[in-house]
């Protein structure tokens, strides 16, 4: 359902602004509008914003596969290390799972805290920097220039001659 409700909005947001502009300057004569223009930008808006969605969400569809490899790494560590003190029944099963447990614990902090933690954090860093950001920046101003003592040194000379 949502799908179908994205698909069709697309058609809305490619036509929808160019034709209200469109009516608008119909009621300024005097003025130029360039509706081809209108519609070429409404157009590059549109594929991009789509673009946009779908790589939005197999970024956010890469971090759910994120967190189903660590649920199924932490079954495997408990199927394969735990499970096997647990199984001995004779007196020296206390001392075996104690030993089980120390492994255990300390692969779950190694592997599932520290390594599937930093990774779940990058990802989710990158996420709000890149894409999320991409949502509102848009690239418009005055071009960056890097500060140069070199450009200084040249613009005060050409100056003062």
């Amino acid at each position: 359902l949502l799908v179908v409700t994205a698909l069709i909005c697309i058609p809305w947001m490619l036509f929808a602004k160019p034709f209200m502009l469109k009516k608008e300057a119909a009621t300024k004569p005097h003025e130029f509008f360039d509706f081809t223009e209108v519609m070429m930008l409404q157009g590059i808006h549109t594929i991009e914003y789509a673009l946009g969605t779908i790589s939005h969400t197999a970024s956010y569809l890469r971090l759910w596969a994120l967190s189903l490899a660590h649920a199924q790494l932490s079954e495997v560590l408990w199927s394969m290390v735990l499970r096997n003190g647990l199984r001995v029944s004779s007196w020296h099963g206390g001392v075996m799972l104690w030993a089980m447990f120390a492994a255990w614990a300390g692969l779950t902090v190694a592997i599932l805290c520290l390594m599937e933690g930093l990774s779940a954090f990058l990802h989710t860093l990158r996420l709000h920097w890149v894409e999320f950001q991409s949502k509102f920046y848009g690239g418009q101003g005055y071009l960056f220039t890097p500060f140069s003592f070199e450009k200084i040194l040249e613009n005060a000379e050409n100056s003062s001659e």
